[in-house]
């Protein structure tokens, strides 16, 4: 295990924002992660679990205690259980399940790409999201219609209650919307060494969210045009990381869709017509794009160094020099304008680290 003092995290973030850490390690092996936690233990360190730093806000003042990257790479097929019997891995096989195993520091695009390389279906709709796979099942990662929750099988962790390795099922993680145990009800008990992924060797690419629907009409798509369509919406939004694209410096969406209830829906058609919304179990879902938009923000909107970005309303971006403080100070003018006319609070998905 490498112990470093003070470094950026500015530089380990796409938003490109914040301090510094008091002590850093990236573990590349589980032996390393479990090192760095028993000397954060020992030296009551509070701790931060970092992955591609796709879906954090640092602070100006950065983290006092340990940052630790988890940077465990390997993509390996994994069986789908138990008895050997009930193992479908015979490539000979048209269609099929087949388990996949990431470790945590795996690049979530890259993983994508492999799969749909090998006409393994479940995740092609996710294609383009920055970060790690670690991070996947903490936020239950979704888009175009598609969520991790669908295809994990098990995540591998460490228990830090236990200083235990544990293996997770999918019904243990309890997913919802943008929500999982481990950024819930067990926030910081866990740290994610891989998940293991139950895909479809030969299946068809999912087709459920509008966009990507009307972008093929008719035509029944393969995995891999479905994965360079979701690539194509995802950079003419800027939701596509872009040296080249200073609307891609964000967070990605900054906050939830907010679910509500059909009453609360009512209410707001009153004074706003063709409100945008999706059936979520007996609930709506408003998007809070819409929400923003209609509380008087538009694309583009700036507050000293931070912004909207230009091409995606619920992306808050760097324009170069912003200070977290800038994203915080828009951040909160939001919500309150979203408050005001919708009574509705709106939630951020990013991780606030050191504040």
């Amino acid at each position: 295990m490498k112990l470093e003092e003070n470094v950026p995290l500015a530089p380990l973030t796409t938003l490109g924002i914040g301090g510094a850490a008091r002590f850093f390690v990236r573990a590349k092996t589980e032996k390393d992660v479990i090192a760095a936690l028993d000397h954060a233990r020992e030296n009551s360190l509070d701790v931060f679990i970092l992955g591609g730093g796709s879906n954090i806000l640092v602070a100006d003042d950065g983290f006092d205690g340990l940052v630790l990257q988890v940077a465990i790479k390997g993509v390996v097929q994994s069986p789908m259980s138990q008895d050997p019997s009930q193992n479908k891995t015979n490539f000979g096989l048209e269609t099929l399940d087949f388990g996949l195993t990431a470790g945590a520091g795996e690049d979530w695009d890259g993983f994508v790409a492999h799969c749909v390389e090998n006409d393994l279906a479940g995740v092609e709709c996710l294609s383009g999201i920055p970060g790690f796979v670690g991070g996947t099942p903490v936020q239950n990662v979704g888009a175009y219609g598609q969520e991790v929750s669908e295809t994990i099988l098990t995540v591998r962790c460490i228990d830090r209650t236990t200083n235990s390795i544990v293996e997770l099922s999918n019904a243990d993680c309890s997913f919802t919307y943008r929500t999982s145990i481990f950024n819930s009800t067990e926030r910081d008990r866990y740290v994610v060494l891989s998940v293991t992924y139950k895909l479809t060797r030969g299946g068809k690419p999912k087709l459920a969210y509008k966009d990507l629907i009307n972008y093929f009409d008719d035509k029944k798509p393969t995995l891999t045009e479905v994965r360079e369509a979701v690539l194509k919406i995802r950079r003419e939004k800027s939701m596509v990381i872009d040296a080249a694209d200073p609307n891609s410096r964000s967070a990605g969406s900054f906050f939830k869709n907010p679910v509500v209830e059909i009453a609360k829906l009512d209410d707001i058609k009153q004074t706003h017509e063709n409100v945008p919304n999706f059936a979520f179990g007996d609930k709506v879902k408003i998007p809070a794009a819409w929400l923003i938009e209609n509380a008087g923000f538009h694309k583009g909107y700036t507050l000293a160094d931070a912004a909207i970005s230009s091409n995606h309303t619920l992306a808050i971006i760097n324009r170069g020099q912003a200070t977290a403080a800038d994203i915080v100070a828009l951040k909160d003018e939001i919500q309150a304008a979203v408050t005001k006319e919708f009574d509705i609070t709106l939630v951020p998905e990013p991780v606030f680290v050191g504040f």
